[in-house]
């Protein structure tokens, strides 16, 4: 057996096939929590060496190899015994690249990035299937062919993960890349730089295993049945050795203490890319809001306890009996806001969850752990909630964000809690680079125009803005503020327009293709009206929101398109609603 860390050009430049067993699962991995998690790593990655001129590489998880006999002259083959998920996804993800840049004409990282997705041509005149560096098992394999094959159409194979993925990574592409020039840097340098990144600085720890190995026993190895000690039990330890209790964890004295010896905490949750209990979550969030320095999870007790060791020095009356009691109040605090238990900020708390914007959480803590004034509270949180949302619709980078808020936290720190919503405001209002910008009402409609936010965004966040929206058309008039939940999103103009909708001869269908997407062309309707709107003309889908929608989305919907539906009634009806948007989640002057 041999190991080591590979990035994706060691793993895909050679000539070799990877086989999935045909006892392994088909693809499943998915949007919201595997795609665009691995696309933000992606492009912060190509923008920080776009930045810097280098990067750090992304750890992207371990894949397990079987060898096998190769023919003589053949291609050197694997089977993979484990991570076929992750690997399946690492050759869409760089496919889509190649086939983007060679429709733009980067031609050089586009050839370079092609020995990576297919073998050279000596291993598969016979057998065009030994094209494939990957070979997925029965159930994918056509949409596989369709997806890789830059040539054959893949519409047909719409409902396959497979081919979803590939859309999905070539939308993401497409987007990032119409964001150039910008500051200097040109298309090609872009390009270069998502290749660079794609290929470079993605890595994996590859276990290869030999004929001899036997890999039920690796998997055994791998997955052993032990319980790792964590980072908060070595906290909760050293709580006890210095509170004096010692040992005896079990007495009341060390409840009082540690009150954390619970299923709800010591459940798996996700921070970052990564899963951890949620205990060593908060206690690394904790930590941050208190030592305003950025904690990596692995180092939480070795801060924790310099942290508990200056005090001591500093503030000899500050014992480890208050330390424990402020994460003991803290994280009453930490669970009241991931459970939505404080009903006067529930709105912002949905948005903040669906949003994943976990990197926030040391300064709620620290908010609602100080003696801030609620009005204050309620002006900072406005301002994070407009500044996340505005930059989540642009999608601007969040490779920042973990020092941003670390400086955030200094600046309150310094300025204290009477004045901590408007220390937030002008913080915030003041950034200028772009990796920290709090993007502007131009930008905003800009993106409400032309950009395919129904491919770019998540259902949840794409659900977010809408909700937003149809929220703030509310007026204090109207019976009730509250929106309806469990809505799900509509194309006015549907996605199989091509039945029922003609395009005039001067109209583009690859401009059409793009602009359905957009945010003037989607709303908010039930599930079941959903389904009886389908691929209808708009005479027929207009009868039907006048009589079963209630919502002011489509009331306005309504008011202002009356006989005709088509490209200009859709740029139009995004104006109006980044207007609304715009009142919703003000810039920094508006709040």
């Amino acid at each position: 057996m041999n190991a080591g860390t590979l990035n994706l050009q060691q793993l895909f430049q050679k000539d070799v096939r990877y086989e999935i067993p045909q006892f392994q699962r088909p693809y499943v991995w998915g949007k919201e929590t595997q795609w665009l998690p691995l696309w933000e790593d992606i492009q912060n990655a190509a923008e920080e060496w776009l930045d810097t001129g280098s990067g750090k590489a992304h750890f992207m998880g371990a894949v397990v190899l079987q060898q096998r006999p190769n023919p003589a002259y053949g291609v050197e083959t694997r089977i993979v015994v484990d991570g076929q998920q992750r690997l399946t996804t690492m050759q869409l993800l760089l496919d889509a690249v190649q086939e983007i840049f060679q429709q733009r004409g980067y031609n050089r990282p586009a050839q370079r990035l092609h020995l990576m997705v297919e073998n050279n041509r000596v291993f598969w005149e016979d057998n065009h299937d030994l094209t494939f560096k990957i070979w997925p098992t029965v159930f994918d394999r056509e949409a596989f062919r369709h997806a890789m094959h830059n040539e054959l159409p893949s519409s047909e194979y719409e409902g396959s993960r497979v081919v979803q993925a590939h859309d999905f990574f070539k939308d993401q592409v497409n987007s990032w890349l119409d964001g150039f020039p910008n500051e200097g840097k040109s298309p090609d340098d872009a390009a270069e730089a998502l290749e660079y990144a794609a290929g470079r600085l993605l890595e994996m720890v590859v276990i290869d295993l030999s004929d001899s190995d036997d890999p039920h026993v690796i998997f055994e190895t791998l997955n052993a049945r032990g319980t790792p000690l964590l980072q908060s039990d070595l906290v909760k330890n050293l709580i006890m050795h210095k509170s004096g209790l010692g040992a005896d964890g079990d007495s009341p004295e060390a409840s009082q203490l540690w009150g954390f010896d619970n299923d709800w905490w010591r459940e798996e949750v996700t921070q970052g890319r990564l899963r951890y209990p949620r205990i060593d979550a908060f206690l690394n969030y904790w930590l941050v809001s208190r030592k305003r320095k950025e904690i990596t999870n692995s180092s939480v007790f070795t801060e924790f306890s310099e942290y508990a060791d200056t005090l001591e020095e500093e503030i000899p009356a500050k014992s480890i009996h208050e330390v424990a009691a402020d994460i003991g109040k803290v994280g009453e605090i930490y669970r009241e806001l991931e459970e939505g238990h404080r009903p006067e900020i529930a709105t912002f708390l949905d948005r903040w969850r669906t949003m994943q914007a976990g990197v926030l959480t040391p300064v709620l803590l620290w908010l609602f752990s100080s003696d801030v004034p609620s009005e204050q509270i309620a002006k900072g949180l406005r301002a994070l909630e407009s500044y996340l949302v505005r930059r989540m619709i642009c999608r601007i980078t969040t490779k920042d964000y973990n020092q941003l808020f670390v400086a955030l936290l200094g600046r309150l720190e310094e300025h204290g809690a009477q004045c901590a919503g408007d220390t937030i405001l002008r913080f915030l209002g003041e950034q200028t680079a772009h990796v920290r910008e709090w993007p502007d009402d131009r930008k905003l409609r800009d993106e409400f125009l032309s950009a395919p936010l129904y491919r770019l965004l998540t259902r949840g966040r794409l659900r977010l803005v809408l909700e937003g929206i149809e929220s703030g058309l509310r007026s204090n008039l109207a019976e009730t503020q509250a929106v309806p939940t469990n809505l799900t999103i509509e194309h006015v103009m549907p996605q199989g327009w091509r039945s029922n909708w003609r395009l005039p001869t001067d109209r583009d269908d690859v401009v059409r293709d793009r602009l359905i997407h957009s945010m003037g062309n989607l709303t908010l309707v039930t599930g079941r009206l959903n389904a009886r709107l389908g691929n209808y003309s708009w005479e027929q889908k207009r009868q039907r929101f006048q009589t079963f929608s209630t919502l002011y989305l489509n009331k306005d919907l309504l008011d202002n398109a009356q006989d005709v539906w088509d490209e200009a009634m859709i740029a139009e009806r995004a104006r109006r609603l980044c207007q609304a948007a715009i009142k919703v989640w003000p810039h920094a002057n508006g709040i």
